[in-house]
Formats: structure tokens, sequence, C-alpha cells
């Protein structure tokens, strides 16, 4: 019984190795999204403006918030919709790396420029607090999907 139950395995192992054909196995490389640097630049301005016209400080850019917006925008732009998702790994990350005592963020789609966002974001009591409040720091992220729609990750922080 145990040399037939061996003798079985035996064969089914020698089946498996050579039925089994080895093929290399592709991974397709997803499309990056590009940063569209002129309306991240025209945010950025506009926010300023605002904010100055307050008489609130303007933000500053932060080249790290704007690797955790980055990777926020390209996570909403695989995902297909706007998402605070892990926004606390962001916060956590940024106050680590930046000694930043508090991290919000807006974010937004489909507005075809950055005034266009901007001026949703300011008709929404949540985000025209982000935007106008004591805040020292900011980075913006803005990308288009493969149809061609903007997706916008701004980040704060003091």
């Amino acid at each position: 019984m145990k040399i037939r139950l061996h003798h079985s395995f035996m064969v089914l192992f020698a089946f498996l190795a050579i039925s089994c054909s080895k093929e290399s196995i592709q991974i397709a490389d997803e499309p990056i999204a590009e940063n569209n640097v002129e309306v991240e630049s025209e945010l950025l301005k506009v926010v300023n403006d605002h904010r100055e016209a307050l008489g609130v400080t303007a933000l500053e850019f932060s080249s790290v918030a704007y690797i955790y917006a980055n990777e926020h925008t390209d996570y909403m732009i695989a995902k297909g919709n706007l998402s605070h998702d892990n926004f606390s790994a962001r916060a956590s990350s940024i106050s680590s790396q930046e000694n930043a005592e508090y991290v919000a963020e807006n974010v937004a789609k489909d507005y075809a420029t950055a005034v266009e966002a901007f001026e949703n974001w300011l008709d929404s009591a949540n985000h025209r607090k982000t935007i106008e409040g004591e805040f020292t720091h900011t980075a913006v992220s803005v990308k288009k999907d493969v149809q061609g729609k903007f997706y916008f990750t701004q980040l704060f922080f003091r």
C-alpha cells in the first residue's frame, strides 16, 4: 500500500512537472499620469491670492507634501473616484517628516481649470475653512486620467 501510494505521488508529480509549461508573464505597465504643473501652479497662486486678500499668510510649497499629494492623486485616478482614503497615514507621514502639528487636504475631480476647482472648494464650508485656515505649507497635485479628466489633491499643514 505504501509503495502504491508513493508510486502514485511520483506519477502525479512527474505529470505536473512535464505538463506545466513555462511562459513568461508580462505585467502591463499602467500609464503614469503626469503632473500638470501649469494647473498646479495656477491653483497655488489662486489659493495664496485669496489668503492674502483676507490678510492670511501665503502658503509655502512643501516638496514632502507634494510626494504624498501625488501618491494620493494617482490612487484616486486608479480607483476612478474621489476619496480621502488613507488620509491618516498621509497626515502621519507628513507630521513626522515635517514636524507638522496639523494636516488637512482638499480633493476634487472633473473641473476643467484651477479656478473652477478653487471656486467649488470655496462654495463648500469645510473646503473653505481649510483654504483659509492657519496653515503654513501646502502642495498641490493635478493630473489627468486616461479620459482627460483632472484630479486634484491639495495638502495643507502647519
